[in-house]
């Protein structure tokens, strides 16, 4: 498969910056390859990059984070779980692929090739961390924060799963889920790393440098008045502002050791960036770099980035020794790529995959400080998943629609709420191919009650199809979840699509009960499985804001419309005085509703 490199340049480059970090191609063919077994071997081999990038070659590859001790004997890491450094070396860059026409190589491979998966790519993620074991990890970090070894650590645990069909077309999705970054593909043969990290580990031009520490993570909000909210609270965040800033001391720190005199400068502070699942804070220091400069010392001075190791570094380092059981691979290392005449531009190698045959691998992480809690970090890592959820599964967005005698109910609020889902996710929707496929049901159902499914896959196909539909009950009974929803701040819980295994853990199984009543980690009701809640308090119906991780519902944005329902939080110690329960969706409308109750114990 052909090497893929797609550095662009974010959008909230400071103006400030004058470097241009954009690179968008496809390689084939390397020259050479370079490859690092030995810790004595790494800094020769980036000695030999940067002389053959000087000589007009590119040469693109990745570090291990295993490869630290290169750089400082104190480092310390568990044994590295393959080569400790690659690059592969190439005469000449071509197109990227989709803008361009595909490289002979691909084409020919297609043409060979009778495997149907090659074009997709699904992967079923676990974690062996349990969260017992998390708690556990979470308290050994803040007594030795509390004994003053060390203000912060970047902890982290590896994701595992296997790979159903083809690296390229999981690489593709991941940068769908993951976009505007610095990302590449490379295979060396043995394994194919896919890197879709959006945070810059240093870009380096005659003597201008560049980091840019990513510290500071909330999710993202169900509207735009919640995503300003969520930015607002990330920026005043002490946690976050602290977390910040210890690391962009650190990188100060460094940058110092190869920088002229005076010349290391924070340029921008506290900037939040917005990605598709959360918002990132960064920040950019510069420097220059003092005459005879290599890209060996560059490595010597900076490596590993401190946002993916703490402060101070040697101790950081020790600890994560400590508490993470196994090697991080490529992921907290750095991928990236030394142009023709040196100008080199790296990656933080977070958000990357690594596959060997059909194994997937994938670490997660963040930053703990003192005030850190387990709570919250065990939320922001699932948070933080979102991406590979995205990447990894294929689903269609989805609409359930009500035909009644050839009358469809909602039809422009479905057709709104798809629009907005398909571009959330990128989906391209041709309202002229919606409508042709709701004429189509309405022509061939003209009588009866039926359940429409409507998809939109991702590549833009509209499909729909009709189910008889019963007619409603007088009332359901609802049941109350068991456990708090970790879900509810998911895209996937906030948009309706096919990927709904978040739900299915809470289907009720008890004889009569005909949904779910879900609630938050926060004890704020949410949603039920296939509609909103209603809940009358104190004279009024009110339901929950979307702020509380529920999916905005048509029936629901009606009933708001017309005055009939009010939002307002619910905790579930209001249940006991609720005067009144219904289940709401655009299908069945408007349910009056009871909470089960568990049959009383024998006598």
């Amino acid at each position: 498969m052909p090497t893929l490199l797609d550095f662009r340049a974010p959008q909230s480059v400071a103006t400030t910056t004058t470097i241009n970090t954009a690179t968008r191609h496809a390689f084939t063919h390397p020259t050479q390859s370079l490859t690092a077994h030995t810790t004595n071997q790494v800094r020769p081999l980036l000695d030999q990059v940067d002389a053959l990038a000087r000589q007009g070659h590119w040469c693109i590859g990745y570090v291990r984070y295993e490869a630290a001790p290169a750089f400082d004997k104190a480092f310390t890491t568990h044994p590295a779980d393959g080569p400790l450094a690659y690059f592969a070396i190439y005469d000449q860059a071509h197109p990227w692929p989709e803008t361009e026409t595909e490289t002979e190589t691909e084409t020919e491979a297609k043409a060979e090739s009778k495997d149907p998966t090659q074009d997709t790519a699904q992967v079923q993620w676990h974690s062996p961390l349990q969260r017992q074991d998390f708690n556990q990890r979470m308290a050994h970090i803040h007594q030795a924060i509390a004994a003053g070894d060390l203000y912060q650590v970047n902890y982290t645990s590896p994701l595992h799963g296997t790979l159903q069909g083809d690296a390229r077309a999981l690489f593709k999705a991941l940068q769908r889920a993951q976009p505007n970054g610095y990302a590449a593909f490379l295979d060396t043969g043995d394994e194919q790393v896919l890197s879709v990290s959006p945070e810059l580990f240093f870009d380096w031009q005659d003597d201008r440098i560049l980091v840019r520490p990513m510290k500071g993570t909330a999710p993202r909000g169900a509207s735009a008045a919640d995503d300003e909210r969520i930015t607002q609270t990330l920026r005043t965040s002490p946690k976050e502002l602290a977390e910040n800033v210890m690391i962009v001391d650190l990188l100060r720190n460094d940058l110092s050791r190869i920088a002229q005199p005076f010349s290391v400068k924070t340029s921008r502070l506290f900037h939040v960036e917005t990605l598709p699942t959360v918002f990132q804070m960064v920040s950019d220091v510069q420097a220059r770099t003092r005459p005879g400069t290599t890209l060996a010392d560059v490595f010597t001075a900076l490596f590993p980035c401190g946002s993916i190791t703490g402060a101070p570094k040697v101790r950081a380092m020790q600890l994560i020794k400590e508490i993470e059981p196994e090697a991080r691979g490529v992921y907290c290392g750095t991928v990236g790529v030394v142009r023709p005449g040196g100008h080199a531009t790296f990656n933080v190698a977070i958000r990357t995959v690594t596959v060997r045959g059909q194994a997937a691998r994938c670490g997660i992480g963040s930053g703990i400080t003192f005030d850190a809690t387990a709570d919250d970090e065990w939320q922001e890592w699932r948070i933080k998943r979102g991406f590979l959820e995205r990447a990894s599964q294929r689903f269609s967005l989805l609409e359930t629609m009500r035909l009644d005698n050839g009358q469809w109910r909602d039809a422009p609020l479905h057709a709104a709420r798809l629009a907005r889902c398909a571009a959330h996710f990128g989906y391209p929707l041709s309202t002229t191919a919606l409508q042709d496929q709701l004429e189509q049901l309405t022509q061939s159902h003209p009588h009866g009650l039926w359940r429409v499914r409507l998809l939109l896959a991702a590549r833009g196909e509209v499909s729909a199809t009709a189910y008889p539909l019963e007619p409603n009950p007088e009332r359901v009974t609802l049941k109350l979840a068991d456990t708090p929803f970790e879900a509810a701040d998911s895209e996937f819980v906030r948009f309706k699509t096919t990927h709904r295994a978040h739900y299915d853990a809470y289907n009720p199984t008890d004889a009569g009960v005909f949904d779910t009543l879900l609630y938050n980690r926060h004890g704020e009701l949410t949603e039920c499985i296939r509609g909103n809640i209603a809940v009358k308090l104190d004279g009024r119906w009110i339901t929950p804001p979307l702020r509380c991780g529920l999916l905005g519902g048509v029936a629901r944005e009606r009933f708001l419309q017309s005055g009939e329902l009010t939002k307002a939080v619910v905790h579930l110690q209001d249940l006991p005085r609720a005067q009144g329960l219904a289940f709401v969706n655009s299908l069945r409308g408007w349910l009056a509703a009871d909470l089960w109750q568990a049959p009383a114990e024998p006598l």
